[in-house]
């Protein structure tokens, strides 16, 4: 683990970089280009949007995943924003401004919203599709409720794909590098009739890597570790009058790899740091199968719009098939004894060389199954007048339908088998509208509401005495009005000051994992009230945005994962709050050299004087919270669970043009989080440290013959970071990925 002294240092690299901004002269040549979101849904400059967005395209944001990275390489890359994953790429799951949620259960809500296309992906299985042929990515901080619907309280992290155009083009990019790592994505496009009002584009990517991690318990080489994912996506464009699109677009996934890797005893009783139990290479499993992780899915989604004299009319149908999803894992991470030998040590051992030196050999593994079905509907009609007021306005509706199967092997247990299967139901329908008024051509007025109704049947079949038996069935509903309201003063052109309060809640959730009580598997719905003040700047070489921000949550969602019992309980907290400052800046220090950088500090913080959780008894773990006389512990006042302190992304380009034959080219980007607690309960052990990563790209590029030749690196210095951990038993850790370093070409047509 890096310690904090060490790489405490981006705080100091943001200021050093927006000083030199402000002191350098600003009448130069040549402009930034400008940046245009769709954070309300219409397209819009992205200095003219009152709501701190982060847009990134082009290298800053496809160099990230030339290794086959998926999307949790989005972590730290915004400010504030973060991801992690207890199942791999299976379940990404996204914090913002310190709100998420680490559960793990497939079911779980989260209050990042993740969009693809305009269209809500919902369940952590419908985020698990790869990185490819991108447009945009756009991070919306702050509650979003009026335009986007419950559980956006945090925010959205929102993909457009490359759309069909009337121009011949496509691409082809490849990649190989260490660990059998291999890389192909591709694309072709443009018209597909004489007059161009029929378009297309298929888009695909194959991606690979070899097992690399050998299972010292098994004896087996390279036994973990790798993945093989193969991604289509097919859109179809029909313009037949400039007043009416239509786009209908098809996407499947196809993955088949391995999860997380658990590694037990990697930390020490009152250490933080990896010990000599780590090896980035192997493992000790008897049991989880080699963690294996599967899944399919496809996802067809059409949107329509007609626009008739002031006023466009939007459509978006949307079905999303998750058709396989099949995840397991060795969760204890070693072998040895567990709950069943009253004289040794409860905790698998994974030190020895030797697996026959234990004479306990217990499987501790849990896995899932899962069939998902998701069905959306978004009509709006939006306002193009040429006066002071423009409105949208629609109705959108949601329904998905959850169908899996909790699987374990425990202590004990013969096989692994069915624990329960879940049936869970989710309806939701709202109506909204947003509008703005200028009051002079400084002064604009944003204001919007939403009402949203969200209802919820849970069906859970117990197999854990060999024979099925039904569960009552669990219902949950609410019924809530989102709203947001901002002030923005242009100053000048390039001058925005904005103020926003807004009103958002997270809707009620319903494990799909069995408990004896359910009133541990639901939480009610939590609302938040947020507050924002920002200022937005742009000169001919410089953009710096900035955001100040304090909010609180009532009723919050909480999940205690770990514990004795090793179980996953929903909570409501009274409260939580937050506050922080985010900072954003592009420069272009010449015509060849750009600096983009952003920093985000976060204060997060539970309020609830009588909130205790439960601590694991094997006594490796050493809390640092108050504790109850039933050895409890008291979380009041503690920050919210991976909620980094503080986050901060550079990125540096650089071309050296060559004339006609071409040009020179370097990009690198770094990626920092602070302190981060990882459970609700503070220890030493697993409160983790600063951390950081790298990544780096050089090569040649030649625009008369259109292809790139390059080198790659990712994680380029090698860092062994814990990423989160598991408790119950001993002291597991799971880390980020090793360092990646190869060969990348590209051309294009």
């Amino acid at each position: 683990m890096n310690s904090l002294s060490r790489h405490s240092q981006p705080k100091s690299v943001i200021a050093l970089a927006i000083s030199a901004a402000i002191a350098s002269p600003l009448a130069f040549s040549q402009a930034l280009e400008e940046v245009l979101v769709t954070a309300t849904k219409r397209e819009e400059n992205l200095q003219r949007v009152p709501i701190a967005v982060t847009n990134m395209s082009g290298d800053r944001l496809m160099a990230r995943f030339t290794a086959g990275d998926d999307i949790l390489a989005l972590a730290a890359a915004a400010p504030g924003l973060y991801a992690e994953s207890s199942n791999g790429s299976l379940a990404p799951r996204f914090y913002m401004r310190g709100l998420g949620n680490a559960d793990f259960t497939q079911a779980a809500s989260q209050p990042v919203l993740i969009m693809m296309d305009e269209v809500v992906l919902e369940k952590a299985a419908l985020k698990s599709f790869p990185m490819f042929d991108l447009d945009r990515v756009e991070v919306l901080r702050g509650p979003q409720g009026t335009l986007f619907g419950r559980n956006t309280t945090a925010g959205i992290v929102k993909m457009d794909s490359r759309k069909p155009t009337e121009e011949t083009e496509g691409y082809v990019r490849s990649a190989i590098g260490q660990l059998g790592t291999f890389n192909i994505e591709g694309a072709f496009g443009g018209a597909l009739n004489e007059d161009g009002t029929l378009t297309g584009r298929i888009s695909g990517l194959w991606q690979e890597r070899e097992d690399w991690v050998s299972n010292g318990f098994t004896g087996e080489n390279d036994a973990l570790g790798g993945f093989e994912d193969n991604a289509l996506r097919a859109q179809l464009m029909w313009r037949p009058s400039e007043d009416l699109s239509i786009l209908l677009s098809h996407q499947r996934q196809d993955r088949d790899g391995t999860s997380s890797l658990f590694r037990a005893n990697v930390l020490s009783k009152g250490s933080n740091d990896l010990n000599s139990n780590f090896d980035r290479d192997r493992v000790f499993y008897d049991g989880g199968d080699n963690n294996p992780a599967v899944i399919k899915s496809n996802g067809t989604t059409l949107k329509i719009d007609w626009s008739q004299g002031d006023y466009t009319f939007t459509s978006i149908t949307s079905y999303q098939d998750v058709t396989d999803r099949d995840g397991r894992g060795d969760i204890d991470g070693g072998f040895g004894c567990l709950f069943t030998c009253p004289d040794i040590p409860a905790g698998p051992r994974s030190v020895p060389d030797n697996p026959a030196a234990s004479p306990f050999v217990v499987n501790v593994d849990t896995g899932s199954e899962l069939d998902l079905d998701q069905f959306t509907q978004e009509f709006r009609i939006a306002s193009e007048y040429d006066g002071a007021f423009n409105f949208q306005a629609g109705v959108f509706y949601f329904r998905d339908d959850f169908k899996g199967t909790a699987l374990s092997q425990s202590a004990g247990a013969t096989v692994y088998g069915i624990d329960s299967e879940a049936e869970i139901e989710n309806t939701t329908w709202a109506v909204f509208g947003q509008g703005t008024y200028d009051f002079t051509e400084q002064l604009r007025l944003t204001a919007g509401i939403r009402y949203t109704d969200d209802e919820k049947d849970a069906d859970i079949t117990d197999f854990r005495s060999g024979t099925a038996e039904p569960q009552p069935t669990i219902s949950l509903s609410d019924d809530e009005i989102s709203w947001d309201i901002s002030l923005s003063y242009y100053a000048t052109e390039t001058t925005h000051v904005y103020a926003r309060a807004a009103y958002g809640f997270r809707a009620p959730t319903i494990q799909d994992r069995l408990a004896d009580d359910p009133e541990i598997t639901t939480a009610d719905s939590e609302t938040i009230t947020s507050f924002e003040i920002g200022f937005k700047s742009e000169w001919e070489r410089v953009r710096f945005n900035s955001a100040a921000y304090y909010y609180v949550v009532d009723d919050m969602q909480l999940t205690a994962v770990g514990g004795a019992d090793n179980s996953t309980r929903l909570l409501n907290a009274e409260e939580g709050i937050g506050y922080g400052l985010e900072l954003e800046l592009e420069y272009a220090i010449t015509d060849a050299l750009i600096l983009t950088a952003g920093y985000g500090y976060t204060h997060t913080e539970i309020n609830d004087n009588d909130l205790a959780v439960g601590l694991p008894d094997h006594g490796l773990v050493t809390p640092t919270d108050p504790l109850t006389p039933d050895g409890l512990a008291l979380i009041d006042g503690n920050p919210f669970q991976h909620a980094p302190e503080w986050t901060a992304n550079v990125e540096l380009s650089y071309t050296h043009d060559l004339g006609s034959n071409g040009e020179l080219y370097f990009f690198t980007d770094w990626r920092f989080r602070g302190e981060t607690n990882d459970f609700l309960y503070e220890s030493v052990e697993y409160t983790f440290d600063t951390q950081f990563e790298g990544g780096a790209r050089i090569g040649y590029r030649s625009t008369a013959n259109n292809y790139e030749l390059g080198l790659f690196a990712r994680n380029i210095t090698d860092e062994e970071n814990v990423i989160g951990g598991i408790d119950f038993a001993n002291l597991v850790g799971y880390v980020n990925q090793p360092r990646v370093v190869g060969a990348e070409a590209r051309y294009n047509f």
